[in-house]
């Protein structure tokens, strides 16, 4: 099995903490289980396929300080060409919590595109809410990011 690695950050992304807790110092850039992004979800599918999509580890690069896997090698490609046009906004942290001044674990399930960009969230029951004020939420999450990775 053949993997391109592309490191782009000199970053090392350890397993983030699941709950939602107030952020701790040196938070890493990207949240990530097992150092791998979105959970394993194809980014660039959020985009293309309309929602989540599980890559491989075929597919795989490492950005930001963890690695993300993609679906195929197009996918792959797209996202090296332009990673901040498909990588989640707030370093794929919950959007919602972020805009509660905390930090949360997110699944690909509780995921929005909005004006271009992708958001995601803890859960689905979560994405509702923020849902409510999208651009009210993303106005006080923004206030937040980065400087609330310590």
């Amino acid at each position: 099995m053949l993997t391109r690695r592309i490191f782009l950050s000199a970053a090392v992304a350890a397993p983030a903490a699941v709950f939602i807790r107030p952020a701790m110092a040196a938070e890493p850039y990207v949240f990530a289980v097992d150092e791998i992004a979105i959970r394993g979800a194809d980014p660039v599918a959020f985009f293309t396929d309309k929602g989540p999509v599980i890559g491989n580890s075929e597919h795989a690069l490492v950005w930001g300080g963890a690695t993300w896997h993609f679906a195929s090698a197009e996918n792959m490609e797209m996202f090296m060409a332009n990673p901040t046009a498909y990588a989640p906004q707030y370093g794929g942290y919950c959007a919602f919590a972020l805009s509660k001044g905390s930090l949360a674990s997110t699944v690909p399930e509780a995921w929005t595109v909005h004006d271009g960009k992708l958001y995601l969230n803890y859960s689905v029951n979560v994405r509702q809410v923020w849902s409510e004020d999208i651009s009210g939420n993303i106005a006080l999450a923004d206030a937040q990011w980065p400087a609330i990775l310590g």
